[in-house]
């Protein structure tokens, strides 16, 4: 199928061409007419996928036809609700990248800066909201925000905002729109939770996924390391150094965990940084901006914080905490060869996530090599001889396990509730 063939307007398909695709993706192939049929949609699809022009393409065609001449006063006709900033921008910019020659107006809004200059624009009036849950139920509170005449409600990385408790503002948003508008939910993966969502909010919607989640892993040339806990900083600068590698993404489960892999590296003279939720969104654009234009060598994020990054092809993406759901396994992977570019993925192991690494497996079906010739491989828990026994928590005879309290004591203990 091509782009012409979508019965799109002339001026998005002269956009699109000068993008240089001529293709659609296969969630736009498939989302792209529902959309322009005026039907709600549930789209499952991960980062990448060009899942963002598969709603912003429609929905500047709709507009377009109902807007036509500028000399319309703007009012917002489509809100895009999304959970991060890094997000909010790039969809901001696939809408005046395909809006180019409408005369649509997008606006982005999000928390962390001033709300004055955005505050101005909605004044001059705007076509298109894009925005983070906080910062337009902040505004909307304020008085600034009018969704009487809007049309198209998108919910974006719905997952995304589930895990980072979004759930209840995005409630608060539905409420505040029109009963009879077109909504859109993306996510990158469907737990019951988004399910249930996409049931209270969306109007007999059509379902679209696109290729199984384990199909990306099959490109990707995968590695692991099995390696103790206590030597994961060790084995990473080891690789960092040995095999000189730069622009790597490195993924951990914790805030905490990320700071600590940081100031091991820049102890041993890496230029590392790290991007996670209790950073400022000033903060976390600047890093990005940083490893972006190679001024950092290792970007060290949590799956969050991650999930906002627009980096294509990077290198090498490094696991040094596994994720306990194999899906999210294959979204880091994911960042690694994209466009047909080859790219390099190492997890390390540890013998407490063994079990998240046999889950990862299963899913991706793929063969990854196990690299056994490095530094720190694991320690066989050989008994010491010498060792005390261990007593803790064990029951004594006869019933001697009792509570030192008296039987008066625990009488005349106050009840708090």
């Amino acid at each position: 199928m091509l782009f012409e063939d979508l019965s799109l307007s002339k001026s998005i398909q002269r956009a699109v061409f000068e993008e240089g695709y001529t293709n659609p993706t296969p969630i736009q192939e498939k989302a792209i007419p529902i959309v322009l049929a005026g039907k709600d949609l549930v789209g499952c699809a991960q980062t990448g996928t060009g899942k963002t022009a598969a709603f912003a393409i429609p929905i500047i065609h709709h507009l377009h036809r109902m807007v036509g001449s500028s000399k319309k006063t703007k009012q917002i006709r489509c809100l895009v609700v999304t959970p991060t900033r890094e997000l909010a921008v790039q969809i901001g910019e696939s809408f005046d990248t395909y809006g180019k020659y409408t005369n649509l107006r997008q606006l982005t809004i999000f928390g962390g800066v001033s709300q004055v200059p955005q505050v101005d624009q909605l004044k001059k009036g705007v076509d298109i909201l894009i925005a983070t849950p906080g910062r337009l139920l902040d505004l909307h509170k304020q008085g600034f925000l009018d969704f009487d005449h809007l049309h198209f409600l998108v919910l974006d990385e719905s997952d995304l905002m589930l895990d980072m408790g979004f759930i209840n503002d995005v409630r608060k948003i539905v409420k505040l729109v029109p009963s009879n508008r077109q909504t859109l939910l993306f996510s990158a993966t469907m737990p019951m939770a988004i399910r249930e969502l996409a049931d209270t909010f969306l109007n007999k919607p059509e379902y679209v996924s696109v290729t199984p989640v384990s199909s990306t892993a099959e490109i990707i040339e995968q590695q692991v390391y099995f390696v103790d806990k206590e030597n994961k900083r060790g084995l990473l600068y080891h690789l960092i150094r040995n095999q000189n590698l730069s622009n790597v993404l490195v993924f951990v489960r914790t805030k905490h965990g990320a700071d600590n892999v940081v100031k091991a590296l820049k102890k041993n003279g890496v230029n590392a940084e790290a991007i996670h939720g209790d950073k400022s969104q000033t903060a976390r654009q600047r890093v990005l901006d940083q490893f972006k234009n190679k001024e950092i060598t290792v970007l060290v994020a949590t799956d969050i914080a991650a999930r906002g990054i627009d980096i294509e092809s990077l290198p090498y993406v490094i696991n040094f905490d596994l994720p306990n759901i194999p899906e999210t396994y294959v979204h880091r992977i994911g960042r690694t060869g994209r466009a047909g570019n080859g790219g390099i993925s190492i997890s390390f192991c540890g013998k407490d996530e063994e079990v998240y690494w046999k889950d990862i497996l299963k899913l991706i079906k793929v063969n990854v090599k196990t690299v056994k010739d490095h530094p720190f491989p694991w320690k066989e828990n050989i008994p010491n001889p010498d060792a005390k026994p261990d007593l803790r928590n064990k029951k004594k005879p006869n019933g001697e396990n009792k509570s030192r309290k008296s039987e008066a004591s625990k009488k005349n203990k106050k009840r708090w509730y």
